[in-house]
């Protein structure tokens, strides 16, 4: 069409066959998998291991159902994300440019949702409260040791820059921290729950999925005098969280998942090459040949989202709140400057101080990693938009993709700088996550348009998988109205 690159459409997909997939065996699935393990390292660092402890701790486990559910439609949209990206090469938010409204607009949209959700450095300024408490051996306390988090909170964040910095592939740093995280911490979350939590916490937890308040045997799925702005950011962030999902599409294609072998990746500083981007994917016809390797692709996309992420962010939620609620007495408000050391100092006054010590480098490093995957995912969709949407942009840059991303890093790096300043750190966390649960709403019917009316018929998603999107549009749509109306 004439109106393509100079006007609002995207140029169309050009023609090639889908790529023959991998077929993994046995522990060959760890180096086919990655995306699901990157966002599940960003969901146990906000969701499982702050928001959602601070809830159970405050009003008990029957409140695991809101996970159990959140994490099953993030689920089924992570796998619609993928089917987008798997089909054309494309970012999902590439996609969402082709619908009505134009590229302009949706760029410019999603840019900035993917500020007002992620633009507030806060798991930076989580963990300023554990290392704070590794070098001073108590729990910070406003507003005498305000600045020493805010100053701890901007070495964390700029920190993560240079290691955004490191490795041929960034999605692939990603994923190895990713792998080590998500093993250590659930093993280690494991092991001290099997050894200091009760019987009765377990059950009291698993029962909880279901809504079930083991303490006064009844179903409790909203209890009384509820945090409505806590118990609206326990949903936002169980599992990923708005544009952290997004972004998976993203991490996908650096992988070469389908199509995404074929449209090329972002490479970093130190070790990458100047790598071709295609600003557009590519489409293949839908003969047998073609379909039956989307079978061994989609194959792979279930393995990395139900077997990894779904699994992952159920025991990522469920784990640190057990320890949460054994050591800490019902009823606790633990949001404040110290919130990520709060339970490093009853473990170690309760079962020693070198355990305590152990959660703390926990909880730093899952909040340093955290802010590393928030950071990356917003600095790479923004560059993907900008790649995508303007021929000026790639000529300004000599076609080299790396140019733009590391610009748009460092603007989001002087503006976090600014950001730790601006409220308490848990606030900022609050309110990311709840503007996540309103990305949901508008991005899940957005992706169900997007996959039934853009990709070709027969990789359209089943009835099922539809009436899942807009069941998962109106679950979160609940919950931004249930807070909308405690403020108005």
């Amino acid at each position: 069409m004439a109106d393509t690159e100079a006007g609002k459409r995207l140029a169309p997909w050009a023609r090639a066959d889908l790529p023959e997939p991998p077929y993994p065996r046995g522990l060959s699935w760890i180096g086919v998998c990655g995306p699901g393990v990157i966002v599940l390292g960003v969901s146990i660092g906000s969701g499982e291991f702050l928001l959602g402890p601070a809830m159970f701790v405050k009003h008990g486990l029957s409140l695991l159902w809101v996970t159990l559910v959140a994490v099953f439609f993030q689920t089924v949209f992570n796998t619609e994300l993928m089917r987008y990206t798997l089909a054309t090469g494309e970012p999902v938010v590439t996609g969402f440019m082709r619908t009505p409204g134009g590229k302009r607009f949706w760029a410019w949209f999603y840019s900035l949702l993917y500020f007002l959700q992620i633009g507030w450095p806060a798991w930076a300024a989580t963990a300023a409260g554990a290392i704070f408490f590794l070098a001073l051996g108590r729990l910070a306390a406003p507003p005498a040791d305000s600045l020493a988090i805010y100053w701890i909170g901007v070495g964390t964040f700029v920190a993560t820059v240079l290691v955004l910095m490191l490795g041929r592939r960034i999605a692939r740093t990603l994923e190895l921290l990713n792998w080590v995280l998500v093993t250590c911490i659930l093993g280690g979350f494991l092991v001290l729950a099997c050894i200091y939590v009760p019987l009765e916490t377990w059950a009291s937890a698993l029962v909880g999925f279901i809504g079930f308040d083991a303490v006064h045997r009844e179903f409790s799925f909203l209890p009384d005098n509820l945090d409505i702005l806590l118990l609206g950011a326990l949903v936002g962030y169980s599992g990923g969280g708005g544009v952290l999902n997004l972004t998976l599409s993203n991490w996908a294609r650096d992988k070469g998942y389908g199509m995404g072998s074929r449209v090329g990746h972002i490479g970093g500083v130190v070790g990458g090459e100047k790598s071709r981007l295609a600003e557009t994917g590519f489409i293949f016809e839908p003969d047998a040949p073609n379909l039956s390797r989307w079978k061994g692709w989609w194959r792979i996309v279930r393995v990395d989202q139900w077997g990894i992420f779904f699994v992952g962010a159920l025991l990522g939620m469920m784990l640190p709140a057990l320890l949460y609620v054994t050591f800490l007495p019902p009823g606790t408000d633990i949001k404040g400057l110290a919130i990520s050391a709060v339970l490093a100092q009853s473990i170690g006054s309760t079962a020693g101080l070198w355990l305590g010590i152990v959660v703390a480098v926990l909880g730093a490093w899952i909040l340093f990693k955290t802010q590393l995957d928030v950071i990356e995912g917003m600095t790479r969709s923004i560059t993907d938009i900008l790649w995508t949407g303007s021929a000026r942009v790639r000529k300004a840059v000599k076609e080299d993709v790396r140019t733009i991303y590391y610009a748009v890093l460092g603007v989001v790096v002087v503006w976090g700088v600014i950001a730790l300043k601006l409220a308490q750190p848990v606030m900022l966390l609050q309110i990311g996550a709840n503007i996540g649960g309103a990305v949901f709403v508008i991005c899940s019917l957005h992706l169900l348009y997007l996959n039934t009316r853009i990709l070709p018929a027969a990789l359209r998603p089943p009835r099922w998988r539809r009436l899942a999107l807009v069941g998962m549009a109106l679950f979160y749509g609940f919950f931004v109205a249930l807070v909308s109306r405690s403020f108005f």
